[in-house]
């Protein structure tokens, strides 16, 4: 009798956690089901994006109705075919991508609908320290850059030009190692290889980690140096935003309380926020760079993109040698939705 009695009680438990646990799990998936599931593809996961992770960590995007998705296609040229091939809703990348998808006549082409930098977020990292640096200085030099007709690069000859520096005669850029590669490719190669680089343009946490190690030391920043240009903006698909105006909406309000809690909040108070998307960062390195971003005025205080800046961002791609013809700021820009979350 008295283990029958046990028997019931430990039944009647089972039960009770079973109803616990299903009661749970059902809210779970409908909470799940009440979200819109967006599908985003960065160009890289760096901490140069902290309002966007932010966002994620506070639940801002959950907060909107969205259940958020987030790829990192390692490139503006795979972040655009994804969008592009219905991998992903919604694309963060240089806004030169856009440019040449339009150019090239697509029919359902790229808009930009909200902008998130406002600055370089890359540093020229040399070999040796150098105190004072000059860019005279990288004269002669043998640099690891970026990919031809990306950002990050273009960005770097738009420098080189306003110190007159001729890009084709006066040094030597390698634009041939794939994105995100170039930090390993300065740090393993030894003294007398070929391709072994006096300098590396590099983004965080790159830079800071190459000097961590003492194979690098971080002498300009191209943000400081090139001054304000759009350097990343969400797009998607033109029929996406037609067909889908309450979820763009949704995302950009997410946005827009992670660029308030950056533009209201400490270094080490963001980067204690971000930390679990940066699992393998120490978080004091992780506040050194946050902090770097944030005092050379990285983040924009909303996210709307002006035409000045649309048309600077045209005139690098001219003096790139990779824009010919100047596209309408109105067939690649729509800021209805970044006006609309302005706080």
């Amino acid at each position: 009798m008295k283990k029958r009695k046990i028997h019931s009680m430990l039944l009647t438990a089972v039960l009770l956690v079973s109803m616990l646990f299903g009661g749970c799990g059902s809210k779970d998936s409908a909470a799940t089901s009440d979200l819109t599931k967006v599908t985003l593809n960065e160009v890289a996961h760096s901490i140069f994006y902290a309002p966007m992770y932010v966002a994620i960590e506070e639940g801002y995007f959950a907060d909107e109705g969205i259940n958020l998705e987030l790829v990192t296609g390692y490139g503006a040229d795979k972040t655009m075919t994804a969008l592009l091939t219905d991998e992903a809703d919604i694309g963060f990348m240089g806004s030169e991508a856009s440019v040449y998808t339009y150019l090239q006549g697509a029919e359902d082409y790229a808009v930009n609908f909200a902008q998130l930098t406002q600055r370089a977020g890359n540093f020229l990292v040399s070999r040796t320290p150098i105190d004072n640096f000059d860019w005279d200085m990288i004269k002669g030099a043998y640099v690891l850059g970026g990919r031809k007709g990306g950002m990050p690069q273009m960005v770097f000859e738009y420098i080189l030009k306003m110190n007159q520096i001729d890009r084709d005669s006066d040094l030597t850029i390698d634009t041939s190692i794939d994105f995100g590669s170039t930090a390993a490719a300065f740090s393993g190669a030894k003294e007398g290889d070929a391709g072994y680089a006096d300098f590396t343009v590099e983004f965080e946490p790159h830079a800071t980690s190459l000097e961590t190690q003492g194979k690098g030391y971080i002498v300009a920043s191209l943000g400081v140096d090139s001054g304000y240009v759009p350097y990343t903006a969400f797009s998607a698909k033109k029929s996406y935003l037609e067909k889908n105006p309450d979820t763009i909406l949704s995302f950009t309000k997410a946005l827009q309380k992670g660029m308030d809690y950056v533009a209201s909040h400490s270094a080490d108070e963001i980067a204690s926020v971000i930390q679990p998307q940066f699992p393998e960062t120490e978080l004091s390195t992780i506040t050194t760079i946050v902090n770097r971003y944030q005092s050379q005025d990285t983040w924009k205080e909303d996210l709307v993109y002006s035409e000045d800046s649309f048309m600077l961002l045209q005139n690098i791609l001219m003096e790139a040698g990779e824009l010919e013809n100047y596209v309408p700021f109105e067939a690649l820009v729509n800021n209805s939705f970044s006006n609309q979350a302005k706080p």
